[in-house]
């Protein structure tokens, strides 16, 4: 059985992976609410905390999870080469007293929480499922989308990046990939709003900025910079500045954006507050990534 701190390390190391991936687990702008949220397949409890997090960065369409043997008792069988996700919960151990008083042990005892894990599975990992009902509802969810109409002034950006990378629509995620050059995001319909929608794929259009065929600001042959790093907290705050100044100039920035954008980078501004200039400088290199973006050349002479 693992110890306390080989869990939070655990998990630790999986939000870390996510980060480095260019996911950030606790921002999220696509839709499903209450009802999207990740829940057990047989049992139906929903799961809370970090688990959340870990389970709903996963990048999977469906919100249902179940273990290996959940699956096997379903009819089901977890497709080979699939890799699980760990989540945690507290169990109570009572620790009997050492105290011995006039001859007679005492009753009383410590209760001691401790962290453990255990794997599981989403749904679309698996094989072979009987038709539960919960996945044929959500299966049909999926022809019922939100419209969520383009914003003429916003594709005009995104048409008017030259050597832009390539965009793919699908699943959970949205994410930069250095190594493929490629922006991925989850279907518009699935964005609270066409603003957010836009506001993201700004986000990770500002990261692809720094490709080696652009402007090179990603070190190591284009890969995504050390979670934690210098380097890596201002490329966040790079990418979130330069999505603020393409909402703004698009007129998509609503109160809600802003808040969304000033509580992220409220989180960087944490790492760096020991050296502030590194956000002057991170705000440099996101009006340069703007600039690029809208083919905007500058006199330098």
């Amino acid at each position: 059985m693992a110890s306390s701190n080989k869990v939070y390390d655990l998990i630790a190391d999986r939000i870390m992976d996510k980060l480095r991936g260019g996911t950030v687990p606790w921002r999220k702008g696509w839709n499903g609410g209450e009802a999207g949220m990740p829940r057990n397949l047989i049992s139906g409890k929903r799961y809370r905390g970090i688990n959340v997090l870990l389970l709903a960065s996963q990048g999977y369409d469906s919100k249902y999870w179940l273990t290996y043997k959940q699956a096997q008792g379903g009819g089901g069988q977890v497709r080979k080469g699939q890799r699980a996700t760990p989540i945690v919960f507290w169990k109570r151990y009572v620790k009997k007293a050492d105290a011995v008083a006039d001859g007679d042990a005492s009753t009383g005892g410590r209760v001691i929480p401790v962290l453990r894990y255990y794997n599981v599975f989403n749904a679309d990992q698996v094989d072979g499922l009987r038709d539960f009902p919960e996945l044929i509802e959500e299966e049909n969810a999926k022809g019922e989308p939100v419209d969520v109409d383009p914003i003429p002034a916003c594709e005009g950006i995104v048409e008017g990046f030259e050597n832009r990378p390539v965009i793919e629509h699908g699943g959970g995620r949205a994410c930069y990939s250095p190594a493929l050059d490629v922006v991925s995001m989850p279907e518009r319909q699935r964005f609270e709003s066409a603003e957010h929608y836009y506001s993201v794929l700004f986000h990770e259009l500002t990261h692809s900025t720094g490709h080696q065929s652009r402007l090179g600001r990603l070190k190591d042959g284009g890969a995504l910079a050390a979670f934690g790093s210098t380097d890596y907290s201002k490329e966040e705050l790079c990418a979130e500045m330069g999505s603020a100044f393409l909402a703004g100039m698009t007129g998509i920035d609503s109160d809600g954006l802003i808040e969304n954008s000033a509580a992220y980078i409220k989180g960087w501004l944490k790492a760096l507050r020991d050296n502030p200039k590194w956000v002057v400088l991170a705000a440099a290199q996101a009006q340069k990534a703007v600039d690029h973006i809208l083919n905007v050349k500058w006199d330098q002479g």
